[in-house]
């Protein structure tokens, strides 16, 4: 039977008479306060108003990392912390996190010497979490692990190891995680208002089902707030006079052909023109450049890349590379908003702020987790759990994450151009292209993508429109947007019949998605 089915999860909702816990948000945050607190036992219910990942946590650099630059700022504690969490993940989720080698490249053997020390710390600092050591290599090794680097003027590198990961992908297992334990997860449901009791204390929430429009009262012990940039939207409908706590950052990726890379590793460049870093990464086929940190006052579900950004990440990767990228090879470019805590200071620049999380309980009792990176989303999940309790919100209960497989657990070496990101799952999939030769037959001829994977996602991943499964289920969108506009039609077509919708739907879902994915197309 398939427990990840939103038919039967909506019913379950209606049905319950009382939550322990009710949490707003189906990002990290939120999925991974769901899985601790249905590990601990507690009744759990989470509503997401789009899509798993939608906004922030689809959109990350796929690092699962402590973080290089949090260690030149001197945040020890929070990269001690996240090196720990990324033991933890790349355990738990082998088939979707795993140790990639990074080379920082460099053109003078002072800043090589420098990078390396640094690295040693950072080495020391992950413990028995270690994935590898770093280490001061001469430029032919660079070389040939960098086959495209700008060679004039390299004189060494320094290798060191941290993860990489797909995280839309990890939303979903997460999602499916809690779901096997009892929980209940479903996506497009907004929450439009808090209930409160006579003592003004939150008790719940108003629901609406964004496909029927039909709307819920759902009862709550607790109410958690984690819904990353928007978190000040549920803030001010508990109170309307509070004040903002999140500082939005936007970064921006753009994916290149993988011929820019023609490598397994990934580069690293520790000091950009405005003092960030930014990385190529080998992923899906493709490679992935970024990122940015451009303030935004006004946070958006689909946020767009500014020229100045495009401009930038090329400009700094054509001082890298041996050719040169354009904007013509710009498979995608999106954007993607941090939910950084607002430390007070208004003036602080948003590179600047620290990627720690927050917990905060309100007077009324709503709890909000602010802050914080996909890296240590589990800590911050069980930070949450332990503060509820501490504040008596819910009745205390032992449970530990550390150890909790996420859904489709597989030590299956993840093959580019293979199902295995699927992990577990792959051998159904498998399963389900034996049922019917059509479900083998590629989507069309320019990709490898087979109609069984849209058949999977709409009935056991919950995918409901056409951008689900080609931006979150399969990454299309994020890493070819010209192909995903090409696939939509038959994904469309494929999911009308699935869900039993008429071509009036398929029709709409095709122009809406053609016209969302343009935007990710660079403007020439």
């Amino acid at each position: 039977m398939n427990f990840f089915n939103r038919d039967l999860l909506i019913k379950s909702l209606k049905e319950t008479e009382e939550w322990d816990i009710l949490i707003i948000g189906g990002g990290a945050t939120g999925l991974g306060i769901a899985v601790d607190a249905t590990v601990r036992g507690f009744k759990t219910l989470l509503v997401e108003q789009d899509d798993f990942a939608k906004a922030t946590s689809g959109r990350s650099t796929k690092l699962v990392h402590g973080g290089v630059r949090y260690l030149a700022q001197g945040n020890i504690s929070l990269v001690k912390e996240a090196l720990k969490e990324r033991g933890f993940l790349l355990k738990n989720a082998p088939h979707l996190a795993k140790n990639e080698s990074f080379v920082i490249p460099c053109f003078s053997w002072a800043k090589g010497f420098f990078y390396a020390v640094g690295l040693k710390m950072y080495d020391w600092l992950a413990g028995n979490k270690s994935i590898g050591k770093s280490k001061l290599i001469f430029r032919k090794e660079v070389e040939k692990r960098l086959p495209t680097i700008k060679k004039a003027s390299l004189k060494c590198g320094v290798l060191y190891h941290d993860g990489i990961f797909d995280d839309a992908r990890l939303a979903l297992n997460l999602a499916q995680t809690v779901v096997e334990k009892g929980a209940v997860v479903i996506n497009y449901c907004r929450v439009i208002s808090l209930l409160k009791n006579e003592g003004q204390k939150i008790c719940g929430a108003t629901i609406m089902d964004k496909e029927t429009q039909e709307i819920v009262e759902v009862k709550s012990k607790v109410v958690v707030n984690a819904t990353g940039v928007f978190a000040d939207d549920i803030l001010k409908m508990d109170q309307p006079e509070s004040k903002p706590l999140i500082r939005p950052s936007q970064g921006i990726h753009l994916v290149l052909d993988g011929s820019f890379l023609q490598s397994g590793d990934s580069i690293m460049i520790p000091h950009t023109d405005d003092g960030r870093v930014l990385f190529a990464i080998p992923w899906h086929d493709k490679v992935l450049v970024g990122t940015t940190d451009t303030p935004l006052k006004i946070p958006s579900p689909e946020p767009r890349a500014l020229e100045s950004e495009v401009e930038f990440v090329l400009k700094t990767a054509a001082s890298y590379l041996s050719e040169i990228p354009t904007r013509k090879n710009v498979l995608s470019v999106f954007a993607g908003l941090r939910p950084l805590a607002a430390n007070g200071d208004e003036t602080a620049k948003t590179k600047e702020i620290s990627r720690s999380h927050k917990v905060i309980i309100s007077e009324s009792g709503l709890v909000s987790v602010i802050g914080g990176k996909w890296t240590t989303y589990r800590k911050m999940a069980e930070d949450a759990m332990n503060k509820i309790m501490n504040h008596q919100l819910l009745s205390a209960k032992s449970g530990s994450t550390e150890n909790v497989k996420i859904h489709g657990y597989s030590m299956e070496a993840n093959k580019p151009g293979s199902l295995s990101f699927y992990g577990s799952d792959k051998i159904e999939i498998e399963m389900l292209e034996e049922e019917n030769e059509y479900f083998t037959q590629p989507l069309s001829k320019e990709t490898h993508i087979k109609v069984a994977q849209v058949i999977w996602a709409v009935r056991n991943e919950m995918a409901r429109t056409v951008e689900d499964v080609l931006a979150r289920r399969i990454r299309v969108l994020f890493t070819d947007a010209r192909l995903a506009i090409l696939l939509a039609p038959k994904v469309a077509d494929i999911m009308m019949k699935e869900l039993n919708h008429n071509e009036i739907w398929k029709a709409n879902q095709v122009e809406t998605f053609t016209q969302l994915a343009k935007g990710y197309l660079p403007t020439l």
